[in-house]
């Protein structure tokens, strides 16, 4: 079977322990967490936990029976090929010269990224957007030195309303 990077999100009761829980649910079968985010949705007793995690085609149905088995799971939805917007928010933090210094804010602009703190000698730069474009920015960047970058797990909305 095909590996596949899955993106599965889960509305759980807001408690201490549901994130261990889960965790423990994909690490006894195997499979390793590659990204992860996790907020209260707009009713404080629930939160939204966005996962990653790559695996063989089945993960999914696999993972999700036994996800809906622990009690404070409310429901599990599986993003992965699904007509979905999914976003990560990334920080890199460069060093400057005046070698790069124009060439950099030249592709700072290019990018859509933006400027969130900036002196003489280094900036820190923000970018939102999907997985493959923040990995080919942080790649054009690293030909300047990236000192620090910092990335969130990833998050997903439905295009359009689901039915069902």
């Amino acid at each position: 079977m095909a590996i596949k990077e899955h993106t599965i999100s889960l509305l759980v009761n807001n408690q201490p322990g549901v994130l261990s829980r889960i965790a423990g649910v994909f690490s006894s079968r195997g499979y390793n967490i590659r990204s992860l985010c996790v907020a209260e949705t707009t009713n404080p007793e629930i939160s939204r936990i966005t996962l990653t995690s790559r695996a063989e085609s089945d993960f999914t149905e696999k993972i999700k029976k036994q996800l809906d088995k622990l009690v404070d799971v409310i429901s599990v939805t599986d993003f992965t090929g699904a007509p979905a917007v999914q976003r990560e928010l990334m920080l890199i933090s460069l060093c400057l010269t005046p070698e790069n210094r124009k060439e950099v804010l030249r592709a700072i602009d290019l990018f859509g990224c933006r400027v969130v703190a900036m002196s003489e000698e280094c900036l820190i730069m923000e970018i939102t957007a999907n997985k493959d474009k923040t990995a080919a920015i942080l790649k054009y960047f690293e030909l300047f030195g990236v000192e620090e970058m910092n990335r969130t797990g990833a998050i997903a909305v439905f295009r359009q309303a689901r039915e069902g």
